[in-house]
């Protein structure tokens, strides 16, 4: 299974949000799962060095624009590279391009993530796909956002996000379908 992993920049190696992106990697390759991230540094670096390191498949996807704004190359762990001039398109072949999703702890750039493919899910513009977040300060945020928006929000795609407290069960989530 191909399956996107999105996740903030600021981890670095050793802490503990490395520690857990690195971890799901080396779950998504030694399962044989080839893994998509943006391709860069933080958690996206951990997932494709656990992917490759246990002997999985990493595409990185980058884009001009990022290396544009920040000094930053795909990190040594890229096996295949999917490079677009921008963001947006970026972002669109990280969602096209998998058979489920996991989000990770991050900032402004996986909010948007999120919510593009939820978005996606929501108007059948993809087909149905898990899209797995992890932690709590996203299961917190969801449901302070679904609690203040309910009319805008039904529960039928309020079921397209899952919530899983930590890796293993992100994992598991996986397994499902």
């Amino acid at each position: 299974m191909r399956v996107t992993v999105f996740g903030g920049s600021a981890p670095q190696p050793g802490s503990p949000a490395y520690q857990q992106a690195y971890q799901l990697g080396e779950l998504l390759g030694r399962s044989g799962h080839t893994a998509l991230t943006g391709g860069y540094i933080g958690t996206m670096e951990a997932v494709s060095r656990g992917c490759a390191e246990a002997g999985g498949h990493v595409i990185g996807i980058t884009c001009d624009e990022i290396e544009a704004w920040r000094s930053v190359k795909p990190n040594q762990w890229v096996q295949e590279e999917l490079r677009f001039p921008t963001i947006h398109q970026r972002l669109m072949a990280l969602i096209n391009e998998c058979e489920a999703a996991i989000a990770l702890p991050g900032g402004v750039g996986t909010l948007a993530e999120i919510a593009m493919m939820w978005n996606q899910l929501q108007t059948e513009a993809i087909s149905r796909r898990p899209l797995v977040l992890v932690g709590e300060a996203w299961e917190d945020t969801f449901t302070t956002m679904f609690a203040g928006l309910d009319g805008y929000i039904p529960p039928a795609h309020r079921a397209y996000i899952r919530f899983a407290e930590d890796i293993p069960a992100a994992y598991r989530a996986l397994q499902v379908i």
